[in-house]
């Protein structure tokens, strides 16, 4: 298993993921530390089922206030918990989106391989904030600008990603460039 390293300009801090892919399959460990806004270390498991579909995330994270752990869960009927509460505002999504992570831009660029073929889709996703770990509904537009380049738009937000072939985000402006290769 190799390790893929981000300096996460947004937090202020780093990030580093172990991740597997294979058979339509992903799933990663991965560990942050950010700054800001404030001082914080995380920790997350990250499992996807078939075409790179959100299985579940883990997240702790740890700061002034203590440890907080999220579980999050999506069932095979696109319905999602949250340390076992349902969170009806985020059914139908089949991604979350870890918020100044990086690797969670893989599953949906993979699944419709935006990094290497013409497309644009758009997307509901579990979005969990950092630090405090709450998930909300985001509504979220990958468009393929060449091989290797995805515009990545939500809300009044965009930024032109670069993808490594395998999937994995090689620079996001504004928020984090990969400092090592898998």
């Amino acid at each position: 298993m190799s390790a893929i390293t981000w300096e996460v300009f947004a937090s202020g801090g780093f990030e580093t993921a172990w991740p597997e892919l294979g058979d339509g399959m992903l799933r990663a460990r991965g560990q942050a530390v950010g700054t800001d806004p404030e001082p914080y270390w995380v920790t997350y498991a990250l499992e996807t089922a078939d075409r790179f579909v959100t299985r579940r995330l883990r997240v702790t994270v740890e700061s002034a206030d203590g440890s907080r752990t999220l579980d999050l869960l999506r069932d095979g009927h696109g319905h999602w918990t949250a340390n076992g509460d349902p969170v009806p505002a985020v059914d139908g999504a089949l991604d979350c989106d870890l918020g100044l992570c990086p690797l969670t831009n893989t599953m949906p660029v993979l699944r419709h391989g935006l990094h290497r073929k013409p497309g644009e889709r758009e997307f509901l996703m579990a979005w969990v904030s950092v630090p405090d770990l709450a998930v909300r509904p985001s509504r979220q537009t990958y468009t393929h600008l060449g091989p290797g380049r995805v515009r990545f738009a939500s809300g009044d937000f965009q930024s032109d990603l670069a993808f490594d072939e395998e999937g994995y985000v090689v620079d996001y402006p504004s928020l984090a460039t990969r400092l090592t290769t898998p």
